[in-house]
C-alpha cells in the first residue's frame, strides 16, 4: 500500500496551502472535509442518521440545511460526537477505499482538521501538524469565511488544542508567514522517499 502523509492542523493554520503545495509535487491528497460532505449528499445511510438527531428538515429538496446541522452540533458539546460518530467511520471507509488504488512507492496524503480526533492517526504512516499562531489563524478564517471572531473562536475552542496536537504529530510545519513553506514540505517528502522527481522545486 502506498505511503500516507496526515495532513492536519487547526481552522486557520493552512493546511490547505500545504496540500496544494504537495499537489503540485504530484502527490495525491484526499480532502476529508470536501469528501464527508459529498458522502452526506449522496449517501442514504449517513442522512437518515443526521435526521434521527436533528429532525426530517435537515435535508430539503436533497439538500442539507447547513445552519440548521451548525445549530445541532454547537448546542451541546455531546452533539458534535454524535454527528462525528456518524460521518468518521465512512469518511475512513471511504479513504481506505480511495488509498488502495495507489501502488506501495506512491506517496499519498489526507487532509483533515480533526484527523487526531477522528482516530485517522492509524491510517497514516506519518502526521503532519501545519502550525501557525492563533492570531492569524484567527485573522485568515474571518476573512476567508466572512465570519466574527466569536465564531471562529467557538469554531477552535470545539477542536483538539495545538499543545496536545503537536505532541502527537510527527513532523510539524510552520506556516507563520515568516517561515518560507516549501522548504519544509521538501524536507518532509525527502525524509520518505529516494525519488528525486518528488525534489524538483530545489533546481
Amino acid at each position: 500500500m502506498a505511503i500516507k502523509i496526515g495532513i492536519t492542523g487547526g481552522i486557520g493554520s493552512g493546511k490547505s496551502t500545504v496540500s496544494q503545495i504537495l499537489e503540485i509535487m504530484g502527490i495525491p491528497i484526499y480532502n476529508s472535509d470536501t469528501e464527508a460532505k459529498r458522502l452526506i449528499h449522496t449517501d442514504p445511510t449517513i442522512q437518515q442518521a443526521l435526521c434521527k438527531l436533528t429532525g426530517n428538515t435537515l435535508f430539503q429538496n436533497g439538500e442539507l440545511n447547513r445552519t440548521l446541522l451548525a445549530a445541532y452540533m454547537f448546542g451541546k458539546p455531546t452533539h458534535i460526537h454524535k454527528v462525528n460518530q456518524i460521518i468518521h467511520p465512512n469518511v475512513k471507509k471511504d479513504f481506505q477505499q480511495w488509498a488502495s488504488r495507489f501502488p506501495t512507492d506512491k506517496i499519498i496524503g489526507i487532509e483533515s482538521a480533526i484527523l487526531l480526533e477522528a482516530g485517522f492517526k492509524k491510517e497514516v504512516d506519518i502526521v503532519v501538524m501545519v502550525y501557525a499562531p492563533i492570531e492569524l489563524r484567527i485573522e485568515r478564517t474571518i476573512k476567508r469565511d466572512h465570519s466574527t471572531k466569536e465564531k471562529v473562536m467557538e469554531r477552535i475552542n470545539s477542536q483538539m488544542n495545538d499543545e496536545i496536537k503537536s505532541e502527537q504529530s510527527d513532523f510539524i510545519i510552520q506556516n507563520d508567514e515568516k517561515t518560507p513553506l516549501i522548504p519544509q514540505v521538501l524536507k518532509l517528502i525527502s525524509s520518505l522517499s529516494k525519488n528525486n522527481h518528488y525534489l524538483c522545486l530545489q533546481e
